[in-house]
């Protein structure tokens, strides 16, 4: 089953797509609630490449990596990737909002839907928080 969150950031394409995908930025909106944070992401942004964030509690109880290899890549548009047996698809549109983003993913059978559709939303919520902080 697909799941897929939103959001419209309002601001140009290109400072959407840098924010998304430099991991400089990466490590400052890649979280899904505040006792969460990255500690490290990687980014070899091309068809093969590979990425990996490290996602860590703040407390230090729990810690894992989120990686996995780009299947597309077309610059201010889309992003596909996938990591284990699932996959991922981000759209970048623009629209006189600014450029909304669309990120539709393979669920998991672990936790329940509602929670995986709230977790990405929440880390998408705090991506374009992040942009909107951008100078």
């Amino acid at each position: 089953m697909k799941i897929t969150v939103e959001t419209t950031v309002r601001a140009p394409i290109e400072k959407v797509w840098k924010a998304y995908t430099t991991p400089e930025d990466i490590v400052q909106w890649n979280a899904a609630s505040d006792d969460w944070h990255t500690t490290k992401s990687s980014v070899d942004l091309r068809v093969g490449g590979e990425f990996s964030s490290r996602m860590e509690a703040k407390d230090g109880s729990f810690g894992f990596d989120f990686a996995g290899t780009y299947t597309n890549v077309i610059t201010k548009s889309l992003l596909e990737y996938s990591f284990g047996d699932r996959n991922v698809r981000v759209e970048f549109k623009e629209n006189p909002s600014g450029v909304n983003v669309r990120v539709s993913f393979d669920a998991e059978t672990t936790h329940p839907l509602e929670h995986q559709r709230d977790g990405w939303q929440a880390i998408l919520n705090n991506f374009q928080r992040h942009v909107a902080s951008l100078k």
